[in-house]
């Protein structure tokens, strides 16, 4: 099975760089993706969905160099559920119960003026190799 996302918006913080135990680089940065319309009622509607990306290996290194807060980003990658499922979900200081969803990103395309800092696109680093099926053990 396959799935993909991709999610256009701007990073409500700066990223943040970490090393896993194999020295594996990984960085993270949120992402809000707003969405605005006008509703029956001639008002502007507007809707925030917050994603929690994580880049790993040399995509890792290049997102935590170029991207900042506040910096207009496409990410294509899929998404990682929790254990049931669902989004990750808290309870704000508010008392409002909040969600974000986790992405593990395949591509970051950093977007904005051409003014701004050029960065490459670059894709994830491919982390394992799967033997192809033999034909004769395909079931179709």
């Amino acid at each position: 099975m396959f799935h993909t996302i991709i999610i256009a918006g701007h990073l409500g913080r700066d990223p943040e760089m970490r090393y896993l135990p194999n020295g594996q680089p990984v960085t993270t940065f949120s992402v809000a993706s707003t969405r605005r319309w006008t509703g029956q009622d001639g008002q502007t509607q507007e809707e925030t969905i917050w994603f929690r990306v994580s880049a790993f290996g040399k995509l890792a290194e290049t997102c935590n160099q170029y991207l900042s807060k506040g910096r207009a980003v496409l990410v294509e990658g899929r998404l990682r559920p929790n254990e049931r499922g669902e989004p990750r979900t808290w309870v704000g200081s508010d008392g409002v119960v909040r969600a974000t969803y986790d992405v593990v990103a395949i591509t970051v395309r950093f977007l904005g003026r051409r003014e701004e800092v050029a960065a490459p696109v670059v894709e994830e680093e491919m982390l394992e190799y799967e033997e192809p099926i033999p034909e004769e053990e395909i079931p179709f």
